[in-house]
């Protein structure tokens, strides 16, 4: 099982972010579940518009450096361009887990190396997946979400409200093969 980090705070957030998933599946990632949007303050530079971020759960038969250059061909296809760290961006994906594997080449570090310190990262991810073990930190998700500081800037984004006034409701999918509609859509 592979578990993605996904985040947008340029143009149409939503949009963007839907767009990345369609674009994960196109390249042969099967996406089973996504998390709810979370709206979170900027980290590291702070003058910078807000972030949708989200995470998603997916199995794929790509090796993790080909899902890196798959997850890079989509950000760079969306509009990111390479830039100062931590940056605003139309679209970031990050590769969270990739089972339990452990990786710590020029090009790519799995676990992913700040993930612990991230409560954008940690909060939608324990959404989806709770009792998945940090092979490095021998650590489940929901454990390191409990000690991480900066969760109060993470905010679930609440539900649209429909045209008739009724809230709409999202609803986590699992085993998609297609986009859900979009006013019913969290990722």
């Amino acid at each position: 099982m592979v578990y993605l980090g996904l985040g947008a705070n340029l143009g149409d957030r939503e949009a963007n972010l839907t767009e990345a998933v369609r674009r994960l599946r196109q390249s042969g990632i099967q996406v089973e579940a996504c998390s709810s949007l979370y709206e979170t303050e900027p980290v590291g530079y702070a003058g910078q518009p807000r972030f949708l971020n989200a995470a998603c759960q997916a199995k794929t038969d790509l090796t993790p450096e080909q899902l890196l250059k798959a997850v890079k061909d989509i950000e760079r296809e969306m509009g990111r361009v390479p830039s100062f760290p931590n940056a605003p961006r139309p679209i970031d994906i990050d590769m969270l887990f990739y089972g339990d594997l452990v990786m710590d080449t020029p090009d790519l570090i799995i676990p992913h190396p700040r993930l612990a310190e991230r409560a954008f990262v940690l909060t939608p991810l324990a959404e989806i997946a709770p009792e998945v073990v940090h092979p490095v930190l021998k650590a489940a998700v929901a454990d390191l979400l409990a000690k991480v500081s900066g969760r109060e800037g993470v905010r679930k984004r609440e539900a649209p409200t429909s045209r008739h006034g009724s809230t709409t409701k999202y609803t986590k999918y699992s085993n998609a093969t297609a986009l859900p509609p979009a006013d019913d859509l969290r990722v």
